[in-house]
């Protein structure tokens, strides 16, 4: 067998380690980009957006959730197409549609367009963000990936340090729209040849070649335990997110200056990256199932102890203990697939998997805002949140081994 027909048969060694580590950098910084431009920007955005257009916030918001809500409905075709043909030219065009879809939202005369532009944007969020990126280093380091989906995920929660700053201050002398175009070129400068340069290489076969069928895959899909284990991440998903976009107001509400609690915000945020450190070690001695269940309990205890926080040291500790909590659960996500159906088919049972997370997630900021209207403060809407935790730490702890539906092939 000549060498080029051997690498063809085992498409996991066609890319060298140098390849392999030029990806997962390349990953790294257009998920910072991506992310801090597509998602962080908005937050920052918001108000000044609602103050020079006279929208009200909360289509303003609905706005941005569409967005979130169209990601995660294109997130399934894309995840099967990365199965198919890797990453490079669907993350490429993912970052080349993001351009258009920014100059859209920036350049909008009514909500109505602004709308569509987020619409626009969701596509390109589900070919850019986390879902297309973990499947792409799941395959690509296998059986190392796990390694590698914490160095990326490490990176990624840098995307709010640098552009949260880095839109407030361009907001000033630019406004929200010319603040859009910049980051609008930023992102297609940068992006699009980094994803078409550096995601190159052949794309290896799944490490268990033709046992996960079409069918099988499907069989996972309809599931009890797949749907346990979605409907957990999903439910967990939305306590820990609402928490978060509902955070500052509830500082405010517990007496804390703005500007406390602004900084309170950044230490949650910088806390995820001590979660992130800790999954490997925690990952070592405990099972996918006990990390699911620990997971869902720490952030019911999380919400409940920041609704109960009195103090401004109590607020801070339960911020930060928030923030490691969801350090911890995006890579619970990310392995959720892979730690108990292999890595075969990742894409498209992820892309399954991640629809909903993602659909919670973008329900989550106009839900809290909701629940503190509906129970009269947002410190009782930190507790109806615990009790939503607590719900999916109940369904998630009904998940039971099953039979391995495919083995690994043996040589």
């Amino acid at each position: 067998m000549t060498r080029s027909a051997a690498q063809r048969s085992s498409g996991a060694a066609v890319l060298a380690a140098a390849g392999r580590r030029r990806v997962l950098i390349v990953l790294c910084l257009t998920e910072i980009i991506s992310w801090g431009i597509l998602y962080y920007a908005f937050p920052v955005l918001a108000v000044p957006i609602a103050e020079s257009t006279g929208w009200s916030p909360a289509p303003l918001s609905a706005a941005f959730s569409v967005g979130l809500l169209v990601s995660a409905i294109a997130g399934i075709p894309i995840g099967r197409l990365l199965d198919r043909s890797g990453p490079r030219r669907i993350m490429t065009c993912g970052s080349v549609l993001a351009v258009p879809a920014l100059v859209v939202i920036a350049t909008a005369p009514s909500l109505a367009v602004f709308t569509a532009g987020w619409v626009l944007a969701g596509v390109a969020m589900g070919a850019i963000l986390y879902p297309p990126a973990f499947a792409a280093l799941t395959r690509w380091h296998h059986p190392g990936h796990v390694r590698a989906l914490m160095v990326l995920t490490l990176s990624g929660g840098l995307a709010s340090t640098v552009f949260a700053p880095l839109t407030a201050v361009l907001v000033d002398p630019l406004g929200w729209r010319g603040t859009y175009l910049a980051l609008a070129a930023l992102l297609g400068i940068s992006t699009v040849p980094l994803h078409w340069f550096g995601l190159r290489g052949p794309w290896p076969r799944p490490p268990t070649p033709g046992e996960l069928t079409a069918d099988a895959g499907w069989d996972v899909i309809r599931s009890r335990r797949f749907l346990t284990v979605t409907t957990g991440l999903a439910l967990g998903a939305f306590a820990a997110f609402a928490a978060l976009f509902n955070l500052v107001p509830l500082l405010l509400e517990r007496g804390v200056s703005p500007a406390v609690a602004s900084v309170a915000f950044g230490l949650g945020g910088a806390a995820q990256v001590l979660g992130r450190i800790g999954y490997l070690p925690w990952a070592a001695r405990t099972g996918a199932h006990g990390r699911l269940v620990a997971i869902l309990a720490a952030i019911a205890a999380t919400v409940a102890v920041l609704g109960i926080a009195q103090g401004l040291a109590a607020l801070i500790a339960g911020t930060i203990g928030a923030g490691v909590v969801r350090g911890l659960l995006t890579l619970v996500q990310a392995t959720a697939v892979s730690d108990r159906w292999g890595a075969a088919e990742y894409g498209r049972l992820n892309g399954v998997m991640q629809a909903p997370i993602v659909i919670v997630m973008a329900l989550a900021p106009w839900a809290g805002t909701a629940l503190a209207g509906w129970t009269g403060s947002y410190v009782n809407s930190y507790f109806v949140l615990a009790a939503v935790a607590l719900a999916a730490l109940v369904i998630a702890g009904g998940e039971r081994p099953f039979p391995v539906i495919y083995s690994r092939r043996t040589s």
